[in-house]
């Protein structure tokens, strides 16, 4: 058994890190993540690793080019208007096909908006919010003892299928305490060895990095059908979700991250009352887990998308289900957040709605 310590979720986020062999961070001070940086500064010197405040979110995207194309478990984090500066990087990155970790904790929008949690930023992270055909891994973690257990994973995921994973939080995850079992780190799967980086050419041939080039005529599709397939293996593998009572349930809320944490919440409720309501939590919003919602529709009569937006999410709910079942939503953008008591209004609502259509 491992260690239970009170943590902030940055800081645990960056001690998760850390133990999983991170040792290069750049980064720039934005709300509501700056504990990330702030613990990095000081944790990654005493483990051996290297911190950089970096002079702008464009610079430290392109730092964890390098140090990743040197073969170094490498992170970065922001929050909504310092990952849209980094797209870029990003996209370059995915082409390069580098290990990196990149970390969002969620703010209001557009624009500057405001520091108060937010889940609009889904589509620019599953649909791949830079230029090119490319995605990243996307894990949302609803609970701090997931953002500890993820944040390793995560490097994990980066090294083996050579691509940048996104940890998508939110101001609250970001800003809330609780405990967790700080289990050692072990690895997921055997990594293989980075036969790719850039460490010097003594006794053999030098290497170059993809995007370092530009590709002659056909190059750049064959090198875009070779990143097709590889994304195609890595949905097959990765599908992460919570299944929470939806056996006999008749109205399935979907959520992610913090919105699906308070869901279970409001389901529990709902199921006091008599409702039979049940939870699916995709962790995997890219690979997104469309098998077990397409399951989840074969029994469930009605869906509910709650999401800290004006409605991203349940774009990806109904693609999954394929439009079989009625799909509801509640939700709103710019830093509102929903109550167990809330969802449970609509739950009812719905309810009766169905009750009295019979």
């Amino acid at each position: 058994m491992g260690e239970k310590i009170l943590l902030k979720g940055n800081e645990l986020l960056a001690e998760a890190a850390v133990r999983a062999g991170c040792r290069f961070f750049a980064g720039y001070p934005i709300t509501p993540q700056n504990e990330i940086p702030e613990y990095m500064s000081w944790r990654l010197p005493q483990s051996g690793g290297v911190f950089i405040q970096a002079e702008s979110e464009l610079a430290a995207i392109n730092m964890l080019f390098g140090a990743s194309a040197a073969g170094t478990r490498c992170m970065t984090s922001s929050s909504s208007p310092g990952i849209s500066l980094k797209q870029e990087g990003i996209s370059y990155i995915a082409a390069a096909e580098l290990p990196c970790v990149i970390v969002n904790m969620q703010r209001g929008g557009p624009g500057l908006g405001n520091i108060r949690a937010s889940q609009a930023d889904y589509f620019q992270s599953v649909k791949g919010g830079g230029h090119g055909d490319y995605r990243l891994i996307v894990l949302a973690p609803g609970t701090l003892q997931e953002v500890y257990n993820l944040t390793m994973n995560a490097f994990d995921y980066a090294d083996f299928w050579r691509n940048p994973v996104l940890i998508l939080g939110d101001g609250i995850l970001a800003q809330m305490a609780e405990p967790v079992e700080m289990e050692p780190y072990l690895p997921l799967m055997d990594i293989p060895t980075k036969d790719y980086v850039l460490d010097g050419c003594r006794g053999r041939a030098p290497r170059v990095i993809k995007t370092l080039i530009l590709h002659p005529n056909i190059g750049l599709v064959v090198h875009n059908q070779n990143l097709q397939t590889k994304y195609r293996k890595i949905e097959k593998a990765i599908q992460l979700c919570e299944d929470y009572q939806t056996a006999d349930a008749e109205i399935v809320i979907a959520g992610y991250g913090i919105t699906g944490r308070i869901a279970k919440g409001a389901v529990k409720m709902a199921r006091k009352k008599g409702i039979r309501a049940g939870l699916l939590r995709p962790i995997s919003l890219w690979p997104f887990p469309r098998e077990t919602f397409m399951k989840t529709a074969q029994t469930a009569k009605q869906f509910l998308v709650v999401e800290m937006s004006e409605g991203q999410f349940i774009e990806d709910v109904k693609l999954a289900i394929e439009c079989r079942r009625s799909v509801e939503f509640l939700g709103q953008g710019g830093g509102w957040y929903p109550t167990q008591e809330v969802i449970l209004e609509k739950i009812e609502h719905m309810a009766a709605q169905a009750k009295g259509g019979r």
